[in-house]
């Protein structure tokens, strides 16, 4: 591979021309003094928002062993910018290296860093008692294990036991420090704590938040209930007529070929569940599609995790509608156990991408906040995707389900914004496409019956057609819910803050963060001013060229989430859900209309995935990181202007050309208390709204022509999104 010119303006800033890359030795060391105890740095932004005195039950004992911690390494700046600039000529359709992917070993020999710096710090890890247990991601993450003893010796930060809503815990309660000496080649430790990462997916109501905040369906739902006791599950057939997938089907672009990866940190509870699914549901006569579930080994060690409580949903319906997007696709769940401090997914994706046979496609449902994520774990997802990115594997992240404050927990309920505004850190790289979700908008609109039919067919769906959308928002903030409680006389003036406004005036149950998420990325390096607020030394993920001139999308400089969406609420409020097959659960049995019912944009990833097996089978081969299409189809779609033919909230009339439906009506707000992005004008006990300011109502975030923080670009019409992808 030949470069004949210098393709970025970094590159000559930096006096660097790519003229033979695969000749290009490793970069010199970056270690170049003696490493001296007694001069550190800190690794700023590996502290978790629960390290509160409220919470601290004292330091853990010395002997606490920690199994699996990972140090994630960096390559120098000169390095990582030649990197990024051969990324761009695989994704220059111009460039005579278009889409020539590389391989992980070919990624490691021309950017790896220099063994004697993985040496230097194995070496200085071993003398301070660790055991080196692994060196993977083409050199990039060290395993080791020690004690809580040796963490606080050698880091300068102490492992305390914590009390977080009758859990028990542990955590580092202060950043991490190393040697200065180590600095150049160091990000940080992914996780000195054993919180579990959020799952994207949300746990059934119980039946009296249900009737609570059910507050006004009677008035629009009375002659169109049709499924589950007047909620609207959505079942296989029914996503297939509502984003068109069936025209694919019909002339064969079912995934047949395809293998969709779906990263867990634990096994499915019944494996069974995948089948019977598809078998109630009417994917079975797709006969090619495999449901397996495996450990991916690499230099990093996987345990088999076993079925995780908690987690085994998430896998089984990542799997499922992983399948429902790809009825022909193989569906491959890839987990390893958790260490004491590393989520098993994180390990499970360096082995994949680090090996022989990457997959071509990934899906994953969790993450953390970037702030409480923190700069190493942040970069250790960042790392492994930009590898993806260069081997041509599409990933795909959920944005998350607590509207714009990912930062903090949406259970138990009540729930609010104490944080400010903030994203999913482990999908807001630019080399993934970030998820979200939306509700459908019919019930809004008094259409049910316009979009459903009474009856369920064969495979029990009901959808008519496609049908218009709104962001997904349980919470009291939705200027929408708030419009509609007005119309019904449950509350509020129509306004979502003040004193009598819907926050303060509706029931209990809107006060909560359950929706879909999206924001600027805002704290993915650096470190907070204020503790667990996206403040002071906080950067966000540059733009990326490909973000920066579609309509709608903000001038901020930043990394913006969501890229896409697509339906992923729970009934709550409008009355959609997901139906799933869990034998831990609700179980599989009978008529499907009674499994289990959940939402949440763990659902929508595994989905655009499957729409990814679609397109990967159409063109006949990897297309590796699908952004930079997706922004230039819907560059080409929004214009300068927008394409009222594709606004969404036309529903069955919208334009048959459209490769988006544009989601314009609603918001992803939140409601808030202060000081942090709060807008507040009520009394001590009243709430207010999260917004970019506190002295002006400026909502976190309205939807609008183009692309938002809401949904992003929007959802899809998917035989368009395949007919119209440009050929490799």
């Amino acid at each position: 591979m030949i470069a004949t010119k210098c393709v970025r303006a970094m590159l000559l800033a930096l006096g660097v021309c790519l003229t033979a890359l695969p000749a290009l030795a490793r970069s010199a060391p970056q270690i170049t003094g003696a490493i001296d105890e007694s001069r550190s740095v800190t690794l700023f932004g590996g502290v978790r928002l629960e390290t509160s005195a409220k919470n601290d039950r004292g330091r853990v004992a010395d002997g606490l062993r920690l199994d699996g911690t990972q140090l994630i390494l960096k390559r120098s700046p000169r390095m990582e910018a030649m990197f990024e600039a051969k990324i761009a000529e695989l994704y220059n359709p111009s460039s005579p290296q278009y889409h020539k992917w590389m391989t992980a070993d070919q990624i490691e020999q021309a950017y790896g860093l220099d063994q004697r710096d993985i040496d230097t710090v194995t070496n200085w890890l071993t003398r301070r008692g660790f055991q080196i247990d692994s060196v993977g991601l083409g050199g990039l993450a060290i395993s080791f294990s020690g004690n809580a003893g040796q963490i606080r010796d050698t880091f300068k930060t102490e492992i305390h036991n914590l009390d977080v809503r009758g859990v028990r815990r542990f955590a580092n309660m202060t950043d991490a420090k190393i040697p200065a000496a180590l600095a150049p080649v160091v990000a940080g430790i992914v996780s000195l704590n054993n919180f579990p990462p959020q799952m994207f997916h949300e746990k059934p109501m119980t039946q009296a938040q249900r009737e609570q905040a059910n507050f006004g369906k009677n008035h629009w739902r009375a002659t169109s209930c049709s499924q589950g006791g007047c909620t609207f599950g959505v079942t296989p057939s029914d996503l297939a007529t509502i984003y068109n997938l069936n025209p694919l089907f019909k002339s064969g672009i079912t995934g047949k070929g395809q293998t969709v990866v779906v990263i867990e940190n634990t096994d499915v509870f019944k494996p069974a569940d995948w089948k019977t699914f598809r078998s109630k549901l009417g994917l079975s006569k797709y006969k090619d599609a495999t449901f397996t579930q495996t450990q991916p080994s690499g230099k990093t060690k996987c345990g088999k995790p076993g079925v995780v409580d908690g987690a085994e949903g998430e896998a089984i319906l990542d799997a499922e509608w992983a399948s429902a997007g790809a009825p022909d696709a193989n569906i491959a769940l890839m987990s390893c156990a958790d260490t004491k401090t590393t989520f098993g997914g994180l390990i499970a994706l360096e082995n994949l991408i680090s090996g022989s046979k990457p997959p071509s496609i990934i899906s994953m449902s969790y993450g953390e906040c970037e702030v409480n994520s923190g700069a190493a774990a942040n970069k250790a997802f960042f790392t492994v995707f930009k590898s993806a990115a260069a081997q041509g594997i599409s990933v795909f992240v959920s944005s998350g389900d607590n509207l714009g404050a990912l930062c903090d927990p949406r259970s138990p309920s009540p729930s609010v914004a104490l944080h400010g505004i903030n994203v999913n850190g482990w999908g807001s790289t630019v080399y993934n496409v970030s998820v979200g979700g939306t509700d459908f908008g019919d019930s809004y609109a008094g259409q049910n019956a316009k979009y459903w039919n009474k009856n369920n067919n064969s495979n029990f769906g009901s959808a008519k057609s496609y049908i218009p959308e709104i962001p997904w928002n349980d919470s009291c903030a939705s200027t929408l819910t708030a419009q509609f409680a007005e119309g019904v006389g449950a509350g509020g003036n129509g306004t979502t803050y003040g004193a009598k406004g819907f926050c303060n005036t509706g029931p209990s149950a809107f006060i909560t963060i359950v929706g879909g998420s999206g924001g600027p990325s805002v704290c993915a390096g650096g470190s907070p001013s204020i503790p667990q607020v996206a403040s002071g030394g906080c950067l966000g993920y540059a733009k990326p060229s490909w973000q920066q001139n579609v309509l709608g999308n903000a001038p901020d400089g930043v990394r913006d989430l969501p890229d896409v969406s697509l339906f992923a609420a729970d009934p709550s409020v409008w009355g959609h859900t997901y139906l799933f097959c869990d034998s831990d659960g609700k179980g599989c049995t009978g008529n499907p209309t009674q499994w289990a019912e959940s939402g949440g944009t763990s659902f929508a990833s595994p989905i655009w995935a499957g729409f990814q097996a679609l397109v990967n089978q159409k063109l006949k081969g990897k297309q590796g990181n699908p952004d930079p299409v997706l922004y230039a189809l819907a560059g080409a779609e929004y214009g300068k202007k927008g394409n009222a033919g594709c606004n969404s909230e036309k529903g069955n009339q919208v334009a048959k050309t459209c490769v988006f439906y544009d989601v314009t009506a609603g918001d992803n707000d939140a409601p808030c208390v202060l000081p942090y992005y709060c807008y507040y004008t009520g009394g001590a006990q009243d709430l207010g709204v999260l917004s970019f300011s506190d002295e002006f109502y400026e909502p976190a975030f309205f939807t609008g022509v183009g692309w938002d923080f809401a949904t992003g670009l929007g959802t899809v019409n998917v035989a368009n999104l395949v007919n119209k992808w440009p050929k490799s």
